[in-house]
């Protein structure tokens, strides 16, 4: 399995380069985009100390499938289940740095604990949790290291990985795009394409997490003006990965699908145009399902068809 995730993620042809000039033209019209959408904000809304909309892949994520659920309330609990993709890519980003033999229980309980040292988030929940919801998690979580350890080979510090890397672009202003990514491998390199970009799944790989990626290497071309190599979604249920090289139109793509997403959020937040309803899976935990004509509809027409 090792072996495979290092064949997925190596180069193989030429070096991969692309034009400055095009690099240029992509934060041009992002920044003319978000310049545009921003000018549509209240004039008594202000950027300041802190951006008015911030977009994440989550942000986008909901907004595409369905506008009604992104715009209703956050019903969120903390649960084990919600809880172990978080514990677990801390416990993997102390597992890269570790010294010595890593052992899955140990560096999940090392992530427990400096995450319940966190006053925001999870931290609360983590600290006041009860012995079986903490095993629960802990079990939880240790699968899915463990899983880590035994589909990716030890990475070589000379490959540069970092886990839970953070980019923002622009710097600042009322409107910024964010990503937190779960592993890269790589740097440019006098300006050749070396990055790639890893996000690790449990469960099945689905369409919109090829979408998620795409945002992050615009972002990271948008703030390192070097776009990454490769992008993989990789399911560690599966041990297999989804993998897609990186080019102009895909970069030019997901300038348009971000734009789109944030301008549909600038009508629904700040200009009260009402959200569509867009019934599918989703409808599922969806929070507004209750009161949801169409959604009702569709879950009725699901449980039928099984």
């Amino acid at each position: 399995m090792q072996q495979r995730t290092l064949d997925l993620l190596s180069r193989t042809g030429d070096p991969v380069v692309f034009d400055p000039a095009v690099v240029d033209e992509l934060r041009a019209d992002v920044d003319a985009g978000l310049a545009e959408l921003a000018g549509r904000l209240p004039e008594s809304v202000s950027p300041e100390p802190a951006p008015v909309i911030v977009v994440t892949k989550h942000d986008l994520g909901e907004v595409f499938t369905c506008e009604a659920k992104w715009a209703a309330p956050d019903d969120f609990a903390w649960s084990a289940a919600k809880a172990k993709g978080q514990v677990a890519h801390k416990a993997v980003q102390l597992s890269i740095h570790w010294r010595g033999e890593v052992v899955p229980i140990t560096v999940v309980d090392e992530a427990i604990g400096r995450l319940a040292e966190d006053e925001r988030g999870l931290g609360p929940w983590l600290a006041s949790l009860p012995p079986g919801d903490a095993a629960d998690l802990r079990g939880r979580a240790v699968e899915h290291v463990t899983k880590f350890l035994e589909c990716f080979p030890p990475l070589d510090p000379r490959w540069r990985p970092v886990t839970e890397g953070s980019s923002q672009y622009p710097l600042g202003g009322p409107i910024v795009l964010r990503a937190r990514i779960d592993l890269t491998l790589g740097v440019p390199q006098r300006g050749e394409s070396r990055k790639v970009i890893v996000d690790l799944k449990t469960g099945r790989l689905m369409s919109r997490h090829r979408e998620d990626l795409r945002f992050y290497a615009l972002i990271e071309t948008l703030v390192r003006q070097v776009p990454p190599r490769l992008l993989a979604s990789y399911s560690l249920d599966a041990a297999a990965a989804e993998t897609e090289e990186v080019t102009v139109d895909l970069l030019r793509s997901a300038l348009r699908r971000t734009l789109d997403g944030v301008q549909r959020i600038v009508e629904i937040q700040f200009e009260d145009r009402p959200p569509t309803r867009s019934p599918g899976p989703a409808c599922r935990w969806c929070a507004c399902r209750a009161s949801c004509a169409v959604g009702q509809a569709w879950l009725a027409d699901d449980r039928q068809a099984d």
